[in-house]
């Protein structure tokens, strides 16, 4: 009889032990994702060949300081709704100069771009190549354009205005420079203006989904 009176309460035990460790496992869940990694799915074609629409990578929310060539996500300023409006009302599509000053607002939408200048850089852009410091960037072009091989697609000869910006403006302090790896088809940093440090949410490490293309940054 004391057998048999033990099993239900070992039954509830364990029970009660299965729930605690499933609760502590999506709690864990939970913090990893608000505070270390968070996952984001690509909305558009900006970041064509490096990042397929619907493609799915994870951003490392530590990491908000990001380097020259980084993928970052960050909330953009509210200039970058719609057809993207600058700061600085004599710069930025339309015009000789890239965007040197956002509105001074945050938006609520986060975008998906890359870093191609650093606070204090002086840039300018011809073609879709930005220039920086008065040298052509480099990282991460390759001219035959493999798909396996993460790259950007410069503006095409004869491309629009909003291509070129032969006049160079100055990266504000604290602030980052972001543009689409397919220059021709990007609404970034070009029309609405650099993005201040505090805006970003994490730099992207990793790629996830499709299959095929699962790897690191």
């Amino acid at each position: 009889m004391a057998s048999t009176a033990k099993k239900p309460k070992g039954l509830i035990a364990s029970g009660v032990e299965l729930v605690l460790t499933v609760a502590v496992a999506i709690g864990l869940a939970l913090i990893v994702q608000a505070l270390l990694v968070k996952p984001y799915r690509i909305p558009s074609g900006s970041m064509i060949p490096t990042l397929a629409i619907g493609q799915r990578i994870l951003v490392n929310r530590l990491d908000t300081h990001p380097g020259l060539g980084d993928i970052v996500v960050f909330h953009p300023p509210t200039g970058a709704v719609g057809d993207g409006i600058c700061g600085n009302p004599n710069q930025g599509g339309g015009h000789s100069q890239p965007c040197d000053r956002n509105l001074p607002t945050e938006a609520k939408v986060t975008f998906v771009k890359r870093v191609v200048g650093l606070p204090g850089d002086h840039l300018k852009i011809l073609d879709g190549y930005v220039y920086l410091n008065g040298r052509r960037e480099k990282f991460g072009y390759h001219p035959n354009r493999n798909a396996s091989v993460p790259g950007f697609i410069p503006c095409n000869s004869g491309a629009p205005a909003d291509c070129t910006f032969a006049r160079t403006i100055v990266v504000p302090p604290g602030e980052y420079y972001m543009m689409g790896d397919n220059r021709g088809d990007s609404l970034d940093s070009r029309f609405w203006g650099p993005v201040p440090q505090k805006w970003i949410i994490g730099v992207a490490f990793a790629t996830y989904w499709p299959i095929g293309r699962v790897g690191f940054f």
